[in-house]
């Protein structure tokens, strides 16, 4: 099955691949994402990290009840909590993320600019295999930062003293006492998360991005509330297939756990004993937040990305170099 879809997703096939703007635009399009969905990747976190007692009781009774509860007791700040460490590294994640997949979608593509679905899966799946030397860190950090109310809450209840963390501390930590592979743990998770999500991702927006109207008569861009569409369908539905995975990543990657929770000692071991104590649907939770979060977040970085905003800007440096060249001359 070969697809019509252009090399970049949307983008015109050209023989020039400019990497530079795609990375540029990529960072923008995660920092504009990840500041407007924040809070409910906070509430999904805390909601797949929390594990039922013995006799059933659980903090959180659903997405709303944790947002509600959340925002009571840290307030409007306390849902951004860990968003710092996440916009930091948000902006070489996407880019990475976003540019790979142009990038290995330029070179798998055929002479004549199509790309079969098989094709368009191996880039997307390459891309997704990129990000994780970014993904890992960031994620491990945002993970104890966002679950900290949690943990504490739950120490307060027990009469414990509740110790302030910072993103900061927690990855000093982790360096001293395992040197830089420290912060990489869950790698494998993350990449069997970030693997499929792409694989499913990017061949499935490129299809539904194809089907709407263009910018201009013969032209492959689509017009940018298409990209914005097509990126929240497509997120949401890689989002739901992969949140086994999600749920499988966040439990391993949060280092401290309540009294009376599990540990677990890799992938194998927490997919057993979550299926053994908590069934099924267990893998499924937060999974509608997850939706919700994905779909937004990628809704905004595609519609970003295919704005052109880098190009744009990189236009507009080099009219400046102009101009300050001739006042330059000018004044000689």
């Amino acid at each position: 099955m070969v697809s019509n879809n252009n090399v970049s997703s949307g983008t015109a096939n050209s023989k020039q691949f400019a990497l530079l703007p795609k990375i540029i635009n990529g960072g923008i399009a995660g920092i504009i994402g990840v500041s407007c969905v924040f809070p409910l990747d906070l509430v999904k976190t805390r909601l797949q990290n929390q594990q039922i007692g013995k006799n059933g009781e659980k903090m959180y009774n659903s997405m709303l009840d944790c947002f509600k509860k959340t925002y009571r007791a840290e307030g409007y700040f306390g849902m951004y909590r860990g968003s710092a460490v996440n916009i930091l590294l948000i902006t070489p994640e996407k880019a990475i993320k976003l540019a790979a997949n142009d990038f290995f979608r330029h070179h798998l593509s055929s002479s004549n600019g199509t790309l079969s679905i098989s094709r368009q899966m191996v880039a997307g799946g390459l891309a997704g295999l990129c990000q994780i030397i970014i993904t890992t860190p960031m994620e491990l950090l945002k993970i104890q930062m966002q679950d900290a109310g949690r943990v504490a809450a739950q120490a307060k209840q027990a009469g414990q003293a509740v110790q302030k963390v910072s993103a900061t501390s927690i990855a000093l930590e982790l360096i001293r006492a395992k040197g830089i592979t420290g912060l990489y743990k869950g790698t494998g998770a993350t990449m069997l998360r970030d693997v499929s999500f792409s694989i499913v991702y990017f061949p499935l927006f490129a299809t539904l991005n194809a089907l709407g109207p263009r910018r201009e008569d013969g032209s492959n861009e689509a017009v940018f509330w298409c990209s914005f569409l097509s990126g929240c369908a497509a997120g949401s539905m890689a989002a739901l297939s992969v949140n086994p995975f999600d749920v499988v990543k966040t439990r391993l990657q949060a280092l401290k756990k309540v009294e009376g929770e599990m540990q677990f000692n890799g992938v194998a071991d927490c997919i057993g004993k979550t299926l053994k104590y908590e069934g099924v649907s267990a893998f499924f939770k937060g999974g509608l937040c997850r939706m919700i979060v994905i779909a937004p977040l990628f809704g905004i970085a595609q519609m970003v990305y295919f704005l052109g905003v880098a190009e744009a800007l990189l236009v507009l440096q080099r009219v400046t170099i102009v101009l300050f060249f001739c006042m330059e001359q000018c004044l000689l």
